[in-house]
């Protein structure tokens, strides 16, 4: 399975955990202190960082496939990074990141 992977640029962490998990239908799966939060639904995987100077922007697509081997990153035409890897190396790289990460089962 292949879910689309947006990472955006936030300000406000509370606000924008509010609004993805409304919009979105389910609580963010992880959280780190005000930091960062991730949601997975059927279709999407939705990461928000708070980079207040790079607010509403894009930071990055991709695709969480169950078939990656490795975590891989291209560049479209467009200049848009684009990554790919499993849940698993995501889950890897946030507790590399934030030790402290919180997931939800």
């Amino acid at each position: 399975m292949k879910r689309v992977h947006i990472a955006l640029a936030v300000t406000d962490f509370d606000a924008s955990v509010r609004e993805y998990s409304a919009r979105l239908g389910v609580a963010a799966c992880c959280t780190v202190d005000a930091t960062y939060a991730l949601w997975r639904t059927d279709q999407l995987n939705l990461s928000i960082t708070v980079k207040s100077a790079d607010a509403g922007r894009l930071r990055h697509l991709g695709f969480e496939d169950d078939e990656a081997q490795v975590v891989g990153e291209s560049t479209d035409v467009n200049g848009v990074v684009w990554e790919h890897f499993t849940e698993q190396h995501q889950r890897e790289e946030i507790v590399k990141l934030w030790p402290h990460a919180k997931f939800r089962s």
